[in-house]
């Protein structure tokens, strides 16, 4: 089986390739770790909401528009590794994302999953991340089944404008 492929816009190449230059320093820990000690901007980073211990980020490589992750400030790979403050946050937070996405969005569904260990599907095990995808009936097109391919019609930067528009207050 071929792996899938991504069919990016221009304006994605600026995003993706700021990933590996100096404002997000190498070295230890995951790419969350790593883009919050680079000093970026939410928005620049694509930094939806900060809460107390958790934040949420859009997905740098979505399965669809909208596609965010909530995850911990601090690297952990386990829910049983999150501590009281974080473990009574994190699902309110994904339950305000999902109502974020609804809201700027009005999808049809939305999917919300963790992967927990590589072999589960977690692409960036180390760092505890939940998954909020909005989903249409049909948003697995053509291009996916034919060209294995995806297509991404918003900049991300215009995406998080839309969902921090639209997050929860109060």
């Amino acid at each position: 089986m071929t792996p899938l492929e991504r069919l990016w816009n221009g304006w994605r190449a600026t995003y993706v390739q700021s990933l590996g230059t100096s404002e997000v320093p190498a070295g230890e820990g995951s790419i969350f770790t790593r883009i919050l000690a680079s000093g970026m901007s939410d928005e620049d980073a694509n930094i939806v909401h900060r809460g107390e211990t958790c934040f949420v980020i859009l997905n740098a490589f979505p399965y669809g528009t909208g596609h965010v992750l909530v995850l911990p400030y601090r690297e952990v790979a386990n829910l049983e590794d999150l501590d009281a403050a974080e473990t009574a946050e994190l699902w309110p937070t994904v339950t305000d994302a999902v109502r974020a996405i609804k809201s700027a969005y009005e999808p049809e569904g939305v999917n919300v999953g963790i992967n927990l260990g590589r072999p589960a599907g977690g692409s960036i095990s180390e760092h505890l991340h939940v998954h909020a995808v909005p989903r249409w009936t049909g948003d697995g097109n053509f291009m996916t089944a034919v060209a294995n391919t995806r297509t991404l019609p918003e900049p991300l930067v215009d995406t998080a404008a839309k969902l921090r528009a639209a997050w929860p207050t109060g």
